[in-house]
């Protein structure tokens, strides 16, 4: 699981699913940088483990949303202390100077 969470586009992914269900091209538009393939793989990963349920509804064209569950919602919870701890602390980063 740790795997699948430290991954920077799982995390990311996650991260934007927090405001609520996202249809595919909304999330490859927030994650700007991700492949589809690589935007596919990830949710597809994350539905496997149980972190993201995806809703298919019946119009012409099929509109497809994805949303955390409640083990996802609860798995943002150190992701978000996490990105801020991040956001707080990146100037003291050697890498970032």
């Amino acid at each position: 699981m740790l795997d699948i969470l430290a991954n920077k586009w799982s995390a990311l992914a996650l991260g934007a699913m927090e405001d609520g269900p996202q249809r595919f091209s909304a999330l490859r538009n927030r994650l700007q940088g991700v492949s589809p393939k690589v935007l596919t793989q990830t949710l597809r990963r994350l539905e496997d483990n149980g972190l993201v349920s995806r809703e298919i509804f019946a119009e012409v064209p099929v509109r497809v949303e994805y949303s955390l569950t409640p083990l996802g919602e609860e798995a943002c919870v150190p992701l978000a202390q996490l990105r801020t701890f991040v956001e707080l602390n990146i100037d003291r980063f050697p890498s970032a100077v």
